[in-house]
This record gives structure tokens, sequence and C-alpha cells, in this order.
């Protein structure tokens, strides 16, 4: 693949071009498209593990799994086979129940819950085409984290398969884990206040 570092590459791809991409960066394909993702924030990191870790120590001794990036998920449409993929990404924490949907090379199908930690370059792609894109493959709980403003927006995927209008949280606010019946996360632990 020849690029000059640009965020976006406009041509179309499937997975199995994906797969053979050794250009030491990660890469996402949404639509075929493919983006390059640019090395995440320290304030990211401390989110993130923050966040993987209360997730972790909540599954021990539980069936579902939880993954922090870099995993790689992808969201076939329908039966189709991995070759012919367009969608291929890497969220930055995913919790999967089904384990017939993990195999080496990460997740196949809709993880039950994804979690997006925005930053300037990503944030139009989280908020916009993620979204469509995990409520299109069934994401039962889509949480963007906002480390600028120290948000997060949890998306609910309804019985109609849709998501609805998220709901906000912020500084002293408890955040119930849909998919699990006694999880909460308390947002100034993500954050540190």
């Amino acid at each position: 693949m020849h690029h000059n570092l640009a965020m976006k590459i406009e041509e179309r791809y499937t997975y199995k071009d994906y797969i053979t991409w050794n250009d030491n960066h990660y890469w996402e394909l949404i639509d075929g498209i493919a983006y390059q993702m640019a090395p995440p924030k320290r304030k990211h990191q401390d989110i993130s593990f923050e966040l993987s870790r209360q997730i972790g120590n909540y599954l021990v001794g539980k069936t579902c799994k939880a993954y922090a990036s870099p995993f790689g998920v992808r969201l076939p449409l329908e039966n189709e086979l991995d070759e012919y993929i367009k969608d291929a990404v890497l969220p930055d924490i995913v919790i999967v129940c089904d384990e017939k949907k993990l195999d080496d090379a990460g997740c196949r199908g809709a993880p039950d819950l994804i979690v997006e930690i925005l930053s300037p370059s990503t944030s139009k792609r989280d908020m916009e085409d993620k979204r469509d894109l995990y409520e299109r493959a069934g994401v039962k709980e889509y949480w963007i984290i906002d480390p600028y403003h120290n948000t997060v927006q949890v998306y609910i995927l309804r019985e109609n398969k849709t998501y609805g209008k998220s709901k906000v949280y912020a500084q002293n606010d408890k955040i119930k884990v849909s998919i699990f019946p006694d999880l909460e996360i308390a947002m100034e632990t993500i954050f540190n206040f």
C-alpha cells in the first residue's frame, strides 16, 4: 500500500487488503475506506487503562471477555467472507460475551459493548461514522468518551435495532452498564477528578 501518511485513503479496500498492510501503523476500515490511527495521548491511555481495569476486575470468573486496543473487530454484512469485509476497526475497549465470535484475529461480528475515546483526529469518525456502523452491526452498547470535556455519551441498542438518543454522563455521575445486571462505573474514577 502506497500512501503519504494521509489520515484517510479514499480508495476502497477490503479485509483481504487490510491484513497485508505491514507499515508499522494501525489502520481501520470503515465502508472500505482506510483510516490511519494516530498514536494516543497520555490522558487517553490513562482513561483506557482505568476503565479496562474496572471492567476486567468485574469480569473475573464470568464468561464475557474484555479487550483493549489494539484488538481487531471485523463487522461482516450477514455471512460475508472475511476477505470481502469492508469494516474492520480497532476500538479502544471491547466486551464480547459470545465466545463463538472470537478467533485468533480478534472478533468477527458485533461485540456486546464498544468504547471509543475521542481524539482530535477521530472525533467526527467516532461520533458519526462508527456510531452508524456499530448500530447497523448490532453492538448493544456504545460509549464515546470525551477526555477534553470529561463526559461519556452512551448509546443503547433498542428493540427496533436503533440507538435513538444517547445519554450523556458528566463529572459526578455513575454509569450503569446495561449489558450487566450489577456493573456501575463512577465517572470520577475514569477521569481521576
